[in-house]
């Protein structure tokens, strides 16, 4: 049957399985936009307040629920908007497909009305990205980029359509998703394994670090049998968290910059290091000379290109970790070890996280919060103090459950995201942690949550600084307090309401409780500006470009 353009982008869609898309229209993407109230029914369109927004909702989307998230814009600023999105996306792995429609074909290159080049800008951050200028191109172009979005490691994918292409006309003919790209997979050897039974064996102190890949790829099941068996303590990285279940009594919690004590030092003196799905960022292993250097290291990943990028390993495997942790798991004999785990317990207890109880501090809300939600929420994060406070102080048993920007480190990316998660899973609890800073970039789409009723929480930390900045221009910058005082009269209370929202103002402890049960109670969305000291600080820490043993806190400034 022949179809336009712009239908066949939206059958396409329907093809994937696609029921819900994030966007913001122009003159360019119209015929995409009529195609797609054409298909109301089967599509949900929501339209957020800023491309930078659906952007942000799409891959919170993604993150909750492993599938493709899809966001939508038209030409010039319009695409350009998508790009921090994109780009937040991209460092984190996380499955989206962009599309955006450009000026017509004869206009290209002619520096005409809201032009540009998306896709020679979001090359460098996408997995693959497209101007499709044939329209017998287009059907086979988007199924492609959702086939790439998906495999091996997942990623965002860009593709840009003039509006001609849109509105011209071809045989359209539907298929099954991919069928029309097989996945070569690299074949996982039993030499392979059988190398790493032998590590795993010659081991006395062996330590497991949980990366983003063990989320992706869906292997909790097998990393809690390969823990069981191995008998490890185990850490994990921001994005990591969930995989693991951080009720467990060998979980040490987070390593890295602001990671325990007890798991810096438990990776520092262990004899062999399982890095399982991470990409070793310079947050995590601190100065990479000194990372875990007693150890043997051994690294399960998806990307080949990841292998010695950052850490010298002593032998990888390379293939999606749920795959290899079962086979290693059907040959792994059950290990012992007491002592080390005994030790790495002690460490727990005499390095365990500590903050002020007497006021009212994120610690404390973020405890508070996973007390009345036990556990069961889904958190999303900007960035920033916060963002280490909710890793820290917040319990998480089940991957999927954090949502953070962890690669880029985008400011402005929660509302977004808690958005799209709410979206994907209606029923449960969604909380923004957003530092006041964070909050006032992409405040608006609580309109968005307003103009649908998506009831999300957005919890505002407001210390009236950019108070990771902050921290850093304490200790390393003389207290010199260089554009990071947020002082005006912005009432984020009548901000949201004059969004359309709820909000609360929180200014003591005994204010916490009523207003956190307020709001997980609420059917609208609500937001709850809290008030603390500017100058709380997130411990541990370890300086930049120190040793991970390093890690310091208040008591150790104090000797």
């Amino acid at each position: 049957m022949k179809l336009t353009g712009a239908d066949i982008i939206v059958e396409c869609l329907l093809e994937q399985g696609v029921d819900t898309v994030f966007g913001y229209p122009g003159g360019a993407i119209l015929n995409v936009y009529d195609s797609l109230y054409k298909k109301s029914d089967k599509i949900h369109h929501y339209l957020t307040s800023h491309e930078q927004g659906a952007s942000h909702a799409a891959d919170g989307y993604a993150r909750a629920t492993g599938k493709v998230g899809v966001c939508l814009a038209t030409s010039g600023p319009g695409a350009t908007n998508l790009v921090t999105g994109i780009a937040t996306a991209y460092m984190d792995s996380v499955p989206m497909v962009a599309i955006t429609c450009n000026v017509t074909l004869p206009l290209l290159g002619k520096d005409s009305f809201q032009e540009v080049d998306i896709n020679g800008i979001a090359m460098p951050v996408t997995k693959h990205s497209w101007i499709v200028k044939d329209v017998n191109d287009l059907a086979q172009t988007i199924r492609y980029a959702f086939a790439i979005a998906r495999t091996g490691r997942p990623g965002p994918v860009l593709v840009d359509v003039p509006k001609d292409v849109t509105g011209a006309e071809c045989e359209y003919e539907p298929v099954v998703p991919d069928r029309y790209l097989p996945v070569k997979k690299r074949p996982i050897k039993d030499a392979e394994i059988d190398q790493v039974i032998s590590m795993i064996n010659a081991s006395k102190k062996p330590f497991v670090m949980v990366g983003g890949g063990a989320v992706i790829s869906g292997a909790s099941d097998e990393l809690r049998t390969f823990v069981d068996k191995i008998d490890a303590p185990v850490c994990d990285t921001l994005m990591g968290k969930g995989a693991f279940n951080g009720t467990d009594s060998r979980y040490t919690g987070m390593i890295g910059m602001h990671g325990t004590k007890a798991s810096n030092l438990g990776v520092s003196r262990c004899d062999l290091l399982i890095a399982l799905g991470a990409r070793f960022s310079d947050r995590v292993i601190g100065n990479a000379k000194t990372f875990a250097s007693g150890a043997k290291i051994l690294h399960i990943d998806v990307d080949p290109a990841e292998i010695n990028k950052n850490i010298k390993v002593d032998f990888s495997v390379i293939g999606d970790l749920k795959e290899v942790l079962e086979k290693i798991n059907e040959k792994l004999t059950q290990q012992s070890h007491p002592d080390w785990l005994k030790y790495t317990s002690q460490l727990k207890a005499s390095y365990p996280l500590n903050y002020d109880h007497k006021k009212l501090t994120c610690p404390a809300i973020i405890q508070k919060l996973d007390e009345l939600t036990e556990g069961n929420a889904i958190i999303t994060t900007d960035v920033g103090q916060h963002q280490m406070w909710a890793a820290q102080y917040y319990t998480y048993t089940r991957p999927r459950t954090l949502i953070s920007s962890g690669g880029l480190g985008t400011m402005g990316y929660g509302i977004g995201a808690a958005i799209g998660a709410k979206i994907a899973h209606p029923d449960r609890t969604v909380i923004n942690i957003g530092g006041d800073g964070c909050f006032r970039m992409n405040m608006n789409e609580l309109a968005t949550a307003s103009r649908y009723n998506i009831p999300i929480i957005a919890i505002v930390i407001d210390n009236h600084v950019l108070g990771m900045v902050r921290q850093w221009q304490t200790l390393y910058y003389g207290a010199r307090y260089s554009a990071t005082i947020i002082e005006d009269k912005v009432d984020y209370c009548k901000v949201a309401e004059g969004l359309g929202c709820r909000a609360i103002n929180v200014t003591s402890l005994s204010e916490l409780e009523p207003a956190l049960k307020e709001a997980i109670a609420s059917t609208e969305p609500i937001l709850v500006n809290c008030v603390i000291d500017e100058d709380d600080k997130v411990f541990p820490m370890v300086s930049p470009g120190a040793s991970i043993e390093e890690a310091f806190d208040e008591k150790d400034m104090m000797k």
